[in-house]
């Protein structure tokens, strides 16, 4: 926890990193908690580069938010990281304590957990997982406290597969496999999740169910993806990436800053309309 005595900053690194929407959520925080001395930046920051700007840091910092490629790239720069983000060996937040100890923990997972409730999703019999990149990783954690049954994982390659199951074993949760060329099937279940990148799942807009369940769909921009308009269409519940964005921004603020609850509205208002002004 950081005290609001004299300037304090923190900022998101990453590469690429320009159109990151973390400065406008975390200031839009600030400004609602009165913190008036604090700061919040964004910095092109690649592996290469990242022990050199950590060890930079000096006691006006207060944490920092991470973003592709850099959340297991921190690890090895820590004094400890949480149970949560070691079991997915992927660090998005660290906090700086006032003796410069350095706490990374993943705000990913609960902020998924926090989205999908948010929306009434409190437990799920099964679910599918498009794709099988970090964030798909992130998603299993967050099926294990909310899934009773398998998880289905769409994915491209056998390689990907293995890595699913791995992470399947790991996190507790019953991971089945199915090949990308299935990938209409997973629109069937409960609580389908999105992990892919633009357009990966715009092929699947036909095969949506008449009543379909929950689609969480991680990305944000742009927004709505044609897999969310036709969810939508057909009367079936939504959460976006921005949904997560501010979830996991609301968790860190509230660690990097000591100040709970943190503003969630007017952070997705602030982000909703950074968006719009794109």
């Amino acid at each position: 926890m950081a005290s609001n005595d004299g300037p304090r900053r923190a900022a998101v690194l990453g590469s690429p990193i320009a159109h990151s929407l973390s400065p406008v959520l975390h200031r839009a925080a600030y400004a609602e908690l009165g913190l008036t001395h604090w700061a919040y930046d964004r910095f092109e920051v690649d592996e290469a580069a990242l022990p050199g700007f950590v060890q930079g840091l000096d006691s006006t910092w207060a944490g920092l938010s991470l973003t592709m490629p850099l959340k297991r790239a921190i690890i090895p720069l820590l004094d400890s990281i949480s149970r949560t983000a070691s079991s997915v060996e992927a660090v998005n937040t660290v906090v700086r304590a006032e003796d410069g100890r350095l706490t990374g923990d993943n705000t990913d997972i609960p902020g998924m957990i926090a989205a999908l409730r948010e929306r009434g999703v409190e437990k799920t019999e099964s679910a599918a997982v498009l794709g099988a990149g970090a964030t798909a990783s992130s998603a299993l954690a967050a099926l294990s406290a909310i899934c009773t049954g398998p998880v289905t994982a769409y994915v491209r390659s056998r390689e990907r597969g293995q890595e699913m199951r791995g992470w399947g074993e790991r996190l507790g949760v019953d991971v089945r496999i199915s090949d990308w060329a299935e990938a209409e099937q997973a629109l069937l279940a409960p609580l389908v999740i999105a992990t892919t990148p633009a357009g990966a799942t715009d092929a699947l807009t036909a095969a949506v169910p008449e009543r379909p369940g929950t689609l969480f769909d991680v990305l944000y921009e742009p927004w709505p993806t044609p897999l969310a308009a036709a969810w939508t269409a057909r009367g079936g519940a939504v959460v976006g990436g921005l949904d997560l964005l501010v979830h996991q921004a609301v968790l860190q603020v509230e660690q990097m800053t000591g100040r709970a609850p943190a503003p969630l509205a007017a952070m997705r208002q602030a982000g909703e309309a950074a968006l719009a002004a794109r």
